[in-house]
């Protein structure tokens, strides 16, 4: 049996069964959101660790705007990871968004789940060979995986704005999980809302200490 497979099951809570898969793209994701919550630049190797894991989970679980989102997440936290380097040198300085910057992200937002929703209710006709089973929930899946390419702008460039976009993804993902039986990473992204929201407040009294 693949080590990586969601079959893989390595214990049960409950009567729900754990694989190995699940559990350690979950850790690995709590350590990295935590560690973002405290400005601390480790984490992005933690959630490189968690993007690969999470890309071999969604693809089983055709889930695939998520699938397909731990790709991009991959190359921006590689390019954060650069960033809060030659940025930082010590200190945890965090920035705001302007309105027109509010604006900006709104209508990005909005379009992209859109685009997005209504390709993939139709991935498994464009592309049969690959996605054979069509994609579940595909505008809410849209919707956090648009809002998470844009939260994870902001976060590499330090923007408090990042943690409103990161609680909106949550409360969309929570749903999205406990109806697809994931139930695991449903229960993490409840601490990941919870993460967010600290990481929120931390980050605002970051910028008024200036």
């Amino acid at each position: 049996m693949d080590l990586f497979s969601t079959d893989f099951i390595i214990l049960k809570i409950g009567n729900y069964p754990l694989s190995l898969i699940e559990l350690l793209g979950t850790i690995s994701g709590l350590i990295s959101v935590y560690l973002a919550s405290k400005a601390n630049i480790f984490t992005w190797p933690t959630g490189i660790i968690n993007e690969v894991l999470f890309f071999l989970l969604f693809y089983q679980v055709q889930l695939y705007s998520d699938m397909l989102l731990q790709v991009y997440f991959l190359g921006i936290s590689i390019y954060g990871w650069i960033f809060w380097k030659e940025e930082d040198n010590g200190n945890t300085n965090v920035f705001l968004l302007k309105f027109s910057g509010w604006i900006f992200y709104g209508l990005l937002l909005i379009s992209g789940t859109v685009l997005l929703g209504i390709f993939m209710t139709k991935i498994h006709l464009y592309l049969p060979d690959i996605f054979s089973i069509p994609a579940a929930y595909p505008y809410s899946d849209a919707f956090t995986t648009v809002a998470s390419v844009l939260a994870l702008i902001l976060l590499a460039r330090k923007n408090v704005a990042s943690w409103v976009l990161w609680i909106l993804v949550d409360l969309v993902a929570i749903f999205i999980y406990f109806k697809k039986g994931i139930l695991f990473i449903a229960w993490e992204y409840v601490v990941f809302l919870i993460l967010a929201t600290l990481g929120l407040f931390k980050w605002i009294k970051i910028y008024n200490r200036g």
